[in-house]
């Protein structure tokens, strides 16, 4: 059941934040019932759904007009704010109802045309529908229940018994100016009705306020959830989207993952007459997951489209199945059947590309959402956050089709119109609003990721659009510095010098995000003490952080590389211990030594699999052993200041964790690099690599 979450003080707190004047106050509180929608998933996700609200302004003459705020591009309605909701002239857009017909183009033009601030979003595409309908506040969701309502076969026959008259049925078309015309014919001849239902799409209310239209919603909703439970024996959800994204079998996870991600890649790297390019996946298991994939009908349900027309463009309109057969049978199968679906959407592109005139482009022809059986779905994306709006609308389908199925069938938008709104301009702009980052659709894994060095490499991997995880063997820190970076960061807590510790690391990542592309192997510790007095287990203890725990993630990491099949990065944090001792060091450079020659036998071993290894030397860097503390002794016995102390090398400026990270990306960008260490100390001739 869906919670009402209207709050009287939080409302009346929106409305005096927005000052005294009439139209921000109405405004603020359809920002506020916005926000109340988009804080469910059930009800909208992912740029699903509008809301809007009509008032009255003062143009810059002081003559006042009515204005239409309604939810424009690019903004989602759970982090909605009065930017979001673009003024609108609503007088034009009211004259445009007597056209015979309009183009998209000069339907987008005439409505910019009459934005009130010519540098805000583009209204909604369905800006026109919100405007045909009288009301002062109009809301428009994609719930769940209603989803799995509009797509039976006797949908209008359900919708009678469930609501009587009370709501309109407008048939499906597709959403813009024959939509807003036809939902407002239907209007006219049901003025009384409180919402609409547009069959194959969504759920309408409006209402004189804010809290009128959104009660509505939710009642409305619950009363199709009851009726959807009455068809089902009683079986109900309280959500669908749970984002439990650990595998029911992670050592399957490991075998699966990388193979179809490799497969994937390939196919995008084809499609665009180059190299592989790696994609992000975000698994989900749960139980109720698990039952709908032991379906014996999964096959026909995989092709019958999706359960709102707008999620074709995050999802395709046509799931990939692979089957404990297809998995039983290894890397081979899971490829060829990754081909199989590259080759049936191409098909299908040149057949309904004939039908509009050949004048559509082919989007690249892989599989946005796999159905794995024994396994999981999985949202696949060029980027993680694609690659999670693809699984939450998995995970909603499946309730969907799962409730339509027990109510009388799945049975959405066909194969016309769906290829019409996957290749509708307006929506594929909805994706293309930015330039893909460099490292959009790759993986990097740091281990010490919550040291200084760590997570200023794992930040500025981030911004470069790759998909994060953090290896730490503090919980506390290793979480709080995955939180620092966002969703889009896992962290995994694991003490790398156990047995086992850095396979199982590396399932957890493969787990989540679908494999790797680049480890970062930093985690270290700077040993002291004089050799030949140190006690063997110390110095045994730190061979096993400062150099096998770094051997071993190497081998776990190129395991994965290997299953991609699309090459792969591996970058050390050496140190200048390597080649330039310290005094009371040893233990410390002594397994740095090791690590340096393993740069270049990792180099050597791996590049005919198009795996780069390389590695950088840091020196004096505030982290791990450098504390303030110790700066100041170490500053204190050679006579200088701190400052001096940190800056004494050739450029007499202090190297920070940042300029090391900087260095990890380079190296990372230099696609024909590889067995090479970089220097980033500042100029220190005694560690100058020669």
């Amino acid at each position: 059941m869906r919670q009402n979450r209207w709050n009287d003080k939080e409302a009346d707190a929106r409305v005096r934040a927005a000052g005294n004047h009439p139209a921000d106050q109405t405004l603020a509180l359809r920002v506020y019932s916005s926000r109340l929608i988009g804080a469910d998933p059930d009800l909208v996700m992912h740029g699903g759904g509008n809301t809007s609200v009509k008032t009255e302004r003062e143009d810059l003459f002081g003559v006042r007009q009515r204005v239409l705020h309604v939810k424009g591009s690019g903004w989602d309605l759970d982090t909605l704010e009065a930017p979001g909701l673009p003024g609108v002239r609503l007088a034009p857009l009211l004259e445009m109802r007597n056209l015979a017909s309009l183009s998209d183009e000069d339907m987008v033009n005439m409505q910019r045309s009459n934005l009130l601030d010519s540098s805000a979003p583009n209204p909604s595409v369905e800006t026109l529908l919100h405007a045909f309908l009288p009301h002062t506040f109009v809301d428009h969701t994609h719930a769940t229940a209603f989803l799995a309502l509009a797509n039976l076969p006797n949908a209008e026959a359900a919708i009678t018994e469930i609501f009587g008259s009370r709501l309109a049925v407008v048939p499906y078309i597709m959403p813009g100016f024959a939509l807003a015309k036809k939902a407002a014919e239907v209007f006219d001849a049901n003025p009384d009705v409180e919402g609409m239902i547009l069959l194959k799409h969504g759920h309408f209310t409006f209402g004189d306020t804010a809290r009128q239209s959104y009660d509505r919603v939710i009642e409305h909703t619950n009363l199709v959830e009851d009726w959807l439970a009455k068809q089902s024996n009683g079986r109900r959800f309280q959500t669908t989207v749970k984002r439990n994204r650990t595998a029911s079998d992670t050592a399957k996870a490991g075998q699966v993952l990388p193979v179809l991600r490799g497969a994937i890649g390939r196919v995008r790297g084809d499609h665009h007459n180059g190299p592989a390019r790696p994609v992000v996946m975000d698994l989900r298991s749960t139980p109720e997951i698990d039952a709908f994939l032991r379906r014996d009908d999964l096959d026909v349900l995989a092709t019958r489209g999706v359960a709102s027309p707008d999620h074709v463009i995050r999802t395709k309109g046509r799931m990939l199945v692979l089957t404990k057969d297809d998995l039983s049978k290894g890397a081979t199968a899971i490829s060829a059947t990754v081909d199989a679906y590259a080759d049936a959407y191409r098909a299908v592109f040149e057949k309904q590309n004939m039908r509009v005139g050949g004048i559509k482009v082919m989007l690249e022809p892989h599989p946005c959402v796999a159905w794995i059986e024994g396994l999981g779905i999985v949202g696949i994306g060029k980027d993680a956050g694609a690659a999670a709006a693809a699984a939450d609308i998995a995970e909603q389908t499946v309730e969907v089709m799962s409730q339509s199925e027990a109510a009388g069938g799945f049975f959405p938008i066909g194969e016309d119109d769906l290829f019409d709104m996957e290749y509708w301009s307006l929506e594929q702009a909805k994706l293309a609003k930015a330039a893909a980052k460099p490292f959009a659709g790759q993986i990097v894994a740091v281990t010490g990721g919550a040291g200084a060095i760590g997570l200023a490499t794992a930040k500025a991997f981030a911004r470069e659009g790759a998909a994060i995880a953090l290896i730490d063997f503090n919980r506390e820190s290793c979480e709080a510095a995955a939180a620092s970076i966002g969703s889009n960061c896992l962290a995994v807590v694991a003490d790398l010098t156990e047995a086992d510790a850095a396979s199982k690391a590396i399932e957890q990542i493969v787990g989540r995000f679908g494999g790797l592309d680049v480890l970062v192997s930093n985690a270290g510790a700077a040993v002291q003490g004089n050799l030949l007095a140190l006690d063997e287990a110390v110095l045994r203890s730190s061979f096993e952080l400062n150099f096998f725990s770094h051997l071993a993630m190497a081998r776990a990491a190129s395991r994965v590389f290997s299953a991609q099949g699309h090459g792969g990065q591996m970058l050390f944090n050496v140190s200048k211990q390597a080649v330039n001792p310290g005094k009371g060091f040893g233990a410390y450079g002594l397994p740095k030594a090791t690590t340096f020659f393993l740069v270049r036998q990792l180099a050597l071993e791996l590049g005919g699999e198009g795996i780069r290894v390389n590695g950088v030397n840091a020196d004096r860097i505030r982290s791990g052993l450098l504390t303030d503390e110790f700066i100041a002794s170490r500053a204190e016995a050679r006579g200088v200041s701190a400052g001096d102390y940190m800056a004494g090398n050739l450029l007499k400026a202090e190297v920070e964790a940042r300029h090391v990270a900087d260095a990890f990306v380079a190296l990372a960008r230099s696609e024909r690099t590889t067995a090479h260490v970089i220097t980033v100390d500042g100029g220190n001739i005694e560690a100058a690599l020669r």
